[in-house]
């Protein structure tokens, strides 16, 4: 049985890997979870020995199939619960992602079953990130972009939203900006801050940190399944 720390690892792992490619460094994991480069090195030890990454020295790892099955379940506990307290529990998008990632370990299979079945099989947790397959297969990427990879007179669909901070969250809630919302960039202002017009005609300005934390898809196009990178700490 694996431990929690063990399943933290290989998320993130999955995360930096889906974003970047493999194989993953130490000191990207290290940053991602606030570790030590030693302490990074002594677990990569642990899960190649327990065959669930490859380790080329020098340059880094890379999931095994055992390793990337045991990171998308994980996954898909933690967003399954995200939608979960969101939708019947009246927990703000701000509020979920911790909630649920002291949770994600520790829920059985029955229990994922039912709570997947209540919710009707939804495909993404309230901050637009998909949700893997109950079969765990590995997620489809798809072009979506940072707002901030947009000009002036674009218009776009939100996809997700970087769930890393809660005031980010909350102010985007604010703003009318969560997933589906239609949004033309009306300005860019030197100094990086974005104005857009919401479909009600509001328009809103958002520092460049925090468009960077929203992905956008060309709008009227269909969300489907894809692995977050930077905008997901899940």
């Amino acid at each position: 049985m694996l431990s929690e720390v063990m399943e933290d690892y290989l998320k993130t792992i999955y995360r930096i890997q889906a974003r970047s490619g493999p194989p993953v460094s130490t000191s990207a994991i290290a940053d991602a979870l606030d570790k030590t480069p030693a302490t990074v090195t002594s677990m990569v030890g642990t899960l190649t020995e327990r065959g669930l990454v490859t380790r080329e020295k020098y340059k880094g790892v890379e999931l095994t199939a055992e390793g990337e099955t045991v990171a998308l379940e994980v996954i898909r506990h933690h967003r399954l619960l995200e939608a979960y307290l969101a939708e019947h529990l009246n927990y703000s998008w701000e509020e979920v992602h911790d909630e649920a990632d002291a949770l994600e370990h520790h829920i059985s299979e029955e229990f994922e079953r039912r709570v997947a079945e209540l919710l009707d099989d939804p495909v993404v947790d309230p901050h637009g990130d998909p949700i893997p397959s109950a079969d765990l297969s590995p997620i489809e990427s798809e072009g979506t972009t940072p707002l901030t990879a947009h000009d002036v007179g674009d218009c776009v669909t939100v996809a997700r939203v970087s769930d890393r901070s809660r005031d980010e969250l909350a102010y985007l809630a604010d703003a009318g900006i969560t997933p589906g919302t239609e949004l033309d960039i009306v300005d860019i202002a030197p100094f990086g801050m974005y104005t857009v017009r919401t479909a009600s005609g509001d328009e809103q300005s958002l520092p460049a940190s925090i468009a960077e934390a929203i992905s956008v898809r060309p709008p009227g196009s269909e969300a489907s399944s894809d692995e977050p990178g930077e905008v997901s700490d899940a």
